[in-house]
């Protein structure tokens, strides 16, 4: 390690070019920092931004994998072919990396090209905020999201929802949730209905094609070559499919709708169709139990979170008014993306409330706020990244409030 250290010293670049500023963000990635806060209050240890920002990627790593397979799962299902979870197994991983790779690749590309140039302009080192945000863009979005409007999307998040107000650190609203929002506002027909979440065909309609590329004939070289099983270049949707999300499904029939489609175990589990990160709540649960172990996340959040959903769950079911209405509380958090956006867009340290009572008030009200837009808003039935951006807006007053109050009991005291 010594030896590899004294590798990328001995290549740096002058300071205050360009390549000094890719050399360093790189350098600060793969090295801790061989410094500690000498005075004051800081904590002495290699923990750095970095190195908690990386945290929070591995702990998405289990929604990857799992979302990558999914994609070709569910592009299966809508063919008839190799309907068992783990029938043609590599069809499906590597149909589900032709999706994912390109919409990562693009959102990191876009996104990082814009911090570096803007660490440069600025003449410091690379900032670290994108690395969590440019891991949670591709996992919210659905599998055949156009490229270039991925790009516009991830650059608008990062130049107005970020640059424009300090860069990282200083943004006032989650720089993954204003990307999908732009996307839902901009060009909605490409992120809603039950078209968009089954990757790789021309329509989910009876009878539509697959719209397969040069990627899958590499991979048709490569498994004839194997004696494996190859991608069918004529297939088309069976009758009877449906590619509704449970959450379309619910709205438009209420909870038996939605067993008449999706068992239990397929929502619970996550092999229906969705964003691609957000189907598999236990994978999800492990994410964010990495995230409370490390203290990098708030539980204070999720729990009220949790409570918020909940209680506004539980008063819409007494309302009883719509279909919608009558889903059981429990069975709402089985659908969408409750668990996801708990674990990993409430808890964002920057754009969350601070104060201990302030997470408790910010979390409840994004639960209650976004279940209501969920169950009540017939142009988009699901509601977190209304609710979260919501209450990032006001997440700064919350505090105010709560350190005012806490201001006043003690010169009462006094």
């Amino acid at each position: 390690m010594s030896k590899l250290l004294d590798f990328a010293k001995r290549i740096e670049p002058e300071k205050g070019s360009f390549k000094h500023t890719l050399w360093d963000g790189f350098f600060t990635f793969f090295f801790t920092p061989d410094h500690v806060a000498k005075q004051g209050t800081h904590i002495k240890d290699g923990m750095d931004l970095k190195r908690t920002m990386v945290t929070v990627v591995l702990a998405m790593q289990l929604c990857y994998l799992f979302g990558t397979y999914n994609i070709g799962h569910q592009h299966f299902l809508a063919l008839g072919q190799h309907t068992g979870f783990l029938d043609g197994f590599h069809l499906k991983l590597f149909f589900g990396l032709g999706k994912l790779l390109p919409i990562f690749i693009v959102t990191h590309v876009v996104g990082l090209g814009i911090e570096f140039y803007y660490a440069y302009k600025k003449g410091h080192g690379i900032e670290e905020g994108f690395l969590v945000s440019g891991a949670l863009i591709p996992l919210i979005m659905p599998p055949d999201i156009p490229l270039w409007i991925l790009a516009i999307a991830v650059a608008f998040a990062v130049w107005i929802g970020k640059e424009a107000f300090g860069g990282t650190g200083m943004n006032i609203w989650n720089i993954a949730l204003l990307a999908r929002v732009f996307v839902f506002f901009a060009y909605p027909t490409t992120i809603s209905g039950d078209q968009v979440w089954i990757g790789g065909l021309t329509n989910t309609a009876p009878g539509g094609m697959v719209d397969y590329n040069w990627w899958h004939s590499l991979c048709n070289s490569l498994f004839e070559a194997l004696g494996a099983s190859t991608f069918d270049m004529n297939a088309s949707v069976i009758d009877g499919f449906t590619g509704a999300t449970p959450l379309i499904l619910a709205y438009q029939g209420g909870w038996e709708a939605v067993t008449e489609v999706y068992s239990q175990g397929q929502m619970w589990w996550g092999a229906i169709p969705g964003s691609i990160g957000e189907t598999s709540k236990p994978l999800v649960l492990v994410g964010a139990l990495i995230l409370l172990i490390t203290g990098i996340a708030s539980w204070r959040i999720m729990l009220s979170m949790l409570l918020g959903a909940v209680f506004m769950s539980m008063t819409l079911n007494a309302w009883d008014a719509t279909p919608f209405m009558t889903v059981p509380w429990q069975y709402q958090l089985y659908m969408g993306s409750f668990f996801f956006a708990m674990a990993f867009m409430a808890t964002d340290p920057v754009t969350a409330a601070s104060t201990n009572r302030g997470k408790w008030i910010y979390g409840f009200l994004i639960g209650a706020i976004g279940m209501i837009v969920r169950v009540l808003n017939p142009a988009y039935p699901e509601g977190w990244m209304l609710a979260i951006l919501l209450l990032n807006t006001f997440a700064p007053l919350i505090d105010h409030y709560v350190i005012q109050a806490n201001i006043s009991k003690r010169l009462k005291r006094a």
